[in-house]
């Protein structure tokens, strides 16, 4: 969904990223209904960004709620293992420019800056994610030395890229709903 006047008739007016708010919309209803996380927190933001992107970037708009063909393909996209960061990316990378009125000159989608935007936060952004390896050994194994105590505790906070964690949110969000 691209904004609804680039042919020349709103007089060289602001364009409104409507595609890119429309994806964040779907993504926060989407985690809103999970009820996974509280919305203030940063690993919601972390949901919502990385579940819009996937909305944004995916062929087409739907005029409806999102149909179950469209719940299907999110689901793919967005499941553990996927290649979901090197997709954004190409995907990212293939948008093309919107073209000026008089097809000269490309101007700046908006809609397009706003994923861009969403992304560098999603990769650049580090947020700290529970070590389960760090908890403790399994009840298998034999207790370690003071050492290995030392370097469970010293390793128990593992910080990782915002969109590792967003990830998976918006994937259970996705089947919850």
């Amino acid at each position: 969904m691209r904004p609804e006047r680039t042919d020349g008739t709103s007089g060289g007016g602001l364009l409104v990223p409507m595609a890119w708010m429309y994806a964040e919309y779907i993504a926060d209803e989407l985690l809103r209904t999970g009820d996974l996380m509280e919305p203030s927190t940063l690993e919601y933001r972390a949901g919502r960004e990385a579940l819009a992107l996937t909305i944004f970037l995916c062929d087409g708009a739907v005029d409806d709620a999102l149909p179950a063909t469209r719940m299907d393909e999110l689901r793919l996209l967005t499941a553990y293992g996927s290649a979901w960061r090197r997709w954004v990316c190409e995907r990212l990378g293939a948008a093309a420019p919107v073209l000026s009125p008089d097809g000269g000159r490309s101007v700046p989608d908006p809609d397009l800056a706003l994923a861009r935007r969403a992304w560098r936060w999603l990769d650049k952004t580090e947020l700290l994610a529970a070590d389960l390896d760090a908890i403790g050994p399994p009840p298998w194994e034999p207790l370690g030395t003071e050492d290995d105590e030392e370097w469970a505790q010293a390793s128990a906070q593992v910080w990782t890229p915002a969109w590792q964690l967003g990830l998976p949110l918006g994937h259970l969000a996705i089947h919850l709903h």
